[in-house]
């Protein structure tokens, strides 16, 4: 066993469907490639959006397609003291502070500097509490990001670079209604579990420049990225739950599997057990990902 630590991490809003399987297939085979261990944490910190009983199908759905985790799986709702202590000592070295801005202040704010959206789509935060609250009472918690463009390699897409302060501005950490963002969960998950290697869909390759502000506000170390293909739907945009993707045939686990390997450019052997199979799917993912 090596040093290596992979994980999947999805949310339960819904079974897994064919698109989800294709990261959940890409990270189990990348850990197996290179003889480590892969853990599944579900990511339940949004729990207005989850869904009951959608973890545990989750879980079957994996353990039917043989991606089975190397530890058992964690919940995201059960760390929340971790994400509090994290978010305090963000606090504590001036990195992260308090925000009273609604989303109506916020788009009156760039209304009124002329600014729109991003190109994310997101709303660029103006950093109209940075310097204080002017009385006010406090709703969220934002990093303070700091200028210049971040640059990282991704093992499958290359270099990119992103100038966070301008595209996003400064992030929340702790939203208005108690809950964690998933920026600062993810984060805290993955330095705490030892995560050496991230492997997920590509449609998160934007939330990563955030994410590696926050390792280094934080002091963790940064793993290695590679984000997978995606399952586009019939509208061309990322299958999914609300553009009609269907839960995965437990009937039919090859199948799936086989689909989801020809998204990720390897073939899939129709001979003997799903182990084969995916034993032999390792071998080829370790030639084209070493």
């Amino acid at each position: 066993m090596t040093g290596y630590r992979g994980r999947f991490a999805p949310s339960p809003t819904g079974p897994l469907h064919a698109g989800s399987l294709v990261a959940a297939l890409a990270s189990w085979l990348d850990a197996r490639a290179h003889e480590g261990q892969w853990l599944v944490r579900i990511e339940d910190v949004d729990r207005p959006r989850c869904v009951p009983g959608a973890d545990q199908e989750i879980l079957r759905q994996l353990a039917a397609c043989g991606l089975l985790p190397d530890a058992p799986p964690q919940w995201q709702s059960q760390r929340e003291p971790l994400y509090q202590r994290a978010l305090e000592g963000l606090v504590a070295t001036g990195a992260a502070y308090p925000c009273a801005c609604s989303r109506k202040d916020i788009e009156l704010a760039l209304r009124a500097q002329g600014r729109e959206r991003s190109r994310h789509g997101e709303l660029v935060y103006p950093g109209t509490c940075r310097q204080g609250l002017a009385g006010r009472e406090p709703r969220a918690w934002r990093l303070r990001v700091p200028e210049g463009v971040v640059a990282w390699t991704d093992r499958r897409l290359g270099v990119h670079l992103q100038d966070v302060a301008a595209t996003v501005g400064d992030f929340v950490l702790k939203r208005a209604d108690g809950l964690f963002a998933y920026q600062l969960a993810v984060v805290v998950d993955d330095g705490e579990q030892g995560i050496t290697h991230v492997v997920r869909g590509e449609d998160l390759v934007d939330n990563t420049p955030r994410q590696l502000l926050l390792q280094r506000a934080l002091g963790l170390p940064q793993p290695t990225y590679l984000h997978a293909p995606l399952v586009l739907g019939a509208n061309g945009e990322k299958l999914s739950k609300q553009n009609g993707a269907a839960p995965l045939d437990l009937r039919a686990p090859r199948a799936a599997l086989g689909a989801a390997a020809a998204t990720l450019g390897l073939e899939w052997s129709v001979h003997g057990t799903v182990a084969d199979a995916l034993a032999e799917a390792a071998r080829a993912w370790r030639q084209r990902w070493p």
